[in-house]
């Protein structure tokens, strides 16, 4: 896909790879929305990127709150454009510190679904129709080693990123051949502030800069998408099959 004057809307955008992929798509020439809950966080985002040069628009809004997908949608096509490329990043973790399943709050696993699955869903089934009808169009879903493997205490974010990687798989599926092409990437170990959080005590030397993790991203969405459709990829391995 050709970068140049496409609208990509990123969830989770003030910061860590949300953030990141916005300037390096920027930096491509696309214009960028970020969608955040903080709006302190998200004006710094945005007032960071303008100064690159980037045509960047902030949205406060939470993905998890149903009433909000289509007045942020709205908000994005009437100030950049109609939307061509959607990173599902958004993301939370439940509760921190992490805790064993029988030791979490059934409300609290509700929340995490409705972050990191319902969010992504009810976007992308609000965008996808009219990418149909242009005949183009990327949806990103940022996925987990978690969601694959059963780790002690990331119950509520691991299951839920299994579900995400099964619904971008399912989207995928009922897409094929619209132009509209469907991906999950396992972004691997990076140094933000949900990690720090998750674990606190890991040696961020060990981890990779979201900057890198942006940079293989865009590289994929510049390339042949259709390559790519339904399919999970490792960002560690981004630079070998893009």
């Amino acid at each position: 896909m050709e970068l140049t004057n496409k609208v990509a809307l990123i969830t989770g955008g003030s910061h860590g790879l949300g953030f990141a992929l916005a300037g390096t798509l920027g930096k491509r020439g696309a214009r960028v929305a970020l969608v955040a809950r903080e709006q302190s966080a998200l004006d710094e985002a945005v007032q960071s990127l303008r100064k690159q040069g980037i045509e960047a628009l902030g949205i406060a809004a939470d993905v998890a709150d149903k009433h909000a997908i289509y007045p942020l949608l709205g908000e994005v096509q009437g100030t950049l454009g109609a939307i061509d490329i959607v990173v599902h990043n958004a993301s939370t973790l439940g509760h921190v510190p992490l805790r064993a399943l029988l030791d979490s709050d059934c409300e609290v696993l509700e929340q995490v679904f409705a972050t990191n699955v319902l969010g992504p869903f009810r976007l992308s089934k609000a965008v996808a129709p009219a990418m149909v009808v242009r005949g183009e169009g990327a949806l990103v879903h940022i996925s987990s080693d978690a969601a694959l493997n059963a780790y002690a205490h990331w119950g509520a974010y691991g299951t839920s990123k299994a579900a995400l990687d099964h619904l971008a798989r399912h989207f995928a599926s009922e897409l094929t051949d619209s132009g509209v092409h469907v991906l999950s990437i396992d972004p691997g170990e990076m140094d933000t502030t949900m990690h720090r959080d998750a674990l606190p005590d890991a040696d961020p030397g060990t981890l990779e800069r979201p900057e890198n993790v942006a940079e293989r991203i865009a590289q994929v969405l510049a390339s042949n998408l259709a390559a790519h459709h339904g399919a999970r990829l490792l960002a560690s391995q981004i630079g070998e099959r893009a």
